[in-house]
């Protein structure tokens, strides 16, 4: 049973207030302002605001509108339906401008519930300072597509300063163990201060998207310009993978059961040799035969209790040194109306 937009969002914001007219489109956003900090110039500089749909009806990212080109906007996904999840990106431009630079974006939202178009506007606030004394080239690391298990060669990043003649990088910071990380100096004359950072990618590192920073710690007597931040980034595909994931169950009434199909693929064939939920509320159906895809029926028997339901599956199989598959999942109980 649908349950209107205006009824959704006053049980989500526990007020009495009707919201048919006004509602609060920043209640889906996770964040709505960023500072960068100080950052070079050259350098791959952006953020992202993860926005989720909290209501019953889609949800569409009309327009995104920036104050300043500096910093631009970027929209992963348009329409949004309930709980579903995207992104307003926001690239900075470090070739063109230099010193403090910031942006407020006009993020346009619309919705349709029933006869009515309902709007809105959420406004995201950006700051950043680029620094013109130190460039990189390349931007940052780009490891692209890596097979889990393998491992990347180094990449170079030339690193190259105009200033202090004594200015120098006293030593490289990472949180990603899986990063190899190694400085060299390579000139140094004139107030011209030049190195070169390799960053290889180690084998083991975990199936998913990188977006790690390697910091290079610098002299600069400025204490908030000592650190220059050098984007890494790359993509690790799963030995297997799921699909849809997430996983969406919707809107369902208590004892309701809901069937989704889980396919799930592999470079080569293989075996599911178990696969679970977090609790009994969901069953599925598998064979021992072994494959490259796997097409897995799941029913899930909503409990008496209204609310979100949220958690994963996992997956395992027999493909040796390949990970646990986890595939998260995402619905509501909702009570039931005469």
């Amino acid at each position: 049973m649908r349950r209107s937009f205006i009824t959704l969002v006053v049980f989500l914001a526990a007020s009495p207030v009707s919201l048919a007219l006004d509602w609060d489109a920043s209640e889906m956003f996770d964040h709505t302002s960023y500072d960068f900090g100080v950052v070079v110039r050259g350098q791959k500089v952006e953020h992202r605001f993860p926005l989720k749909n909290i209501y019953l009806e889609d949800v569409t990212i009309k327009a995104v509108h920036s104050s300043c080109t500096c910093i631009i906007p970027k929209v992963t996904k348009d329409t949004l339906k309930t709980y579903e999840k995207g992104e307003i990106v926001a690239v900075v431009d470090t070739r063109k401008f230099l010193a403090r630079k910031e942006a407020t974006f006009r993020v346009e939202l619309t919705a349709l519930t029933g006869p009515n178009r309902l709007s809105a506007e959420v406004q995201l606030h950006c700051h950043v300072y680029i620094r013109s004394d130190v460039v990189l080239e390349p931007g940052a690391v780009r490891f692209g597509s890596v097979p889990y298990g393998t491992s990347v060669p180094a990449k170079k990043v030339s690193i190259n300063y105009a200033g202090r003649s004594d200015w120098k990088i006293v030593r490289t910071e990472c949180d990603n163990p899986h990063l190899d990380l190694k400085l060299v100096e390579t000139g140094r004359q004139s107030g011209q201060v030049s190195y070169d950072l390799f960053v290889g990618l180690k084998a083991g590192a975990r199936s998913g998207y990188i977006r790690d920073h390697v910091i290079l710690i610098t002299n600069d007597r400025n204490e908030n310009a000592t650190q220059v931040m050098v984007a890494v980034e790359g993509t690790v595909t799963p030995a297997v993978f799921a699909t849809p994931s997430p996983l969406m169950l919707g809107l369902v009434e208590p004892g309701q059961k809901v069937e989704r199909t889980l396919v799930v693929r592999g470079k080569k064939a293989f075996r599911i040799m178990d696969i679970s939920g977090p609790n009994d509320q969901f069953q599925f159906e598998t064979t021992d035969e072994a494959k490259t895809l796997h097409v897995i029926p799941i029913t899930f028997t909503a409990g008496d209790t209204a609310g979100k339901v949220a958690g994963k599956i996992r997956i395992k199989t027999d493909l040796g040194g390949s990970e646990i598959l986890e595939v998260k999942f995402d619905g509501r109980v909702v009570a039931n109306h005469p």
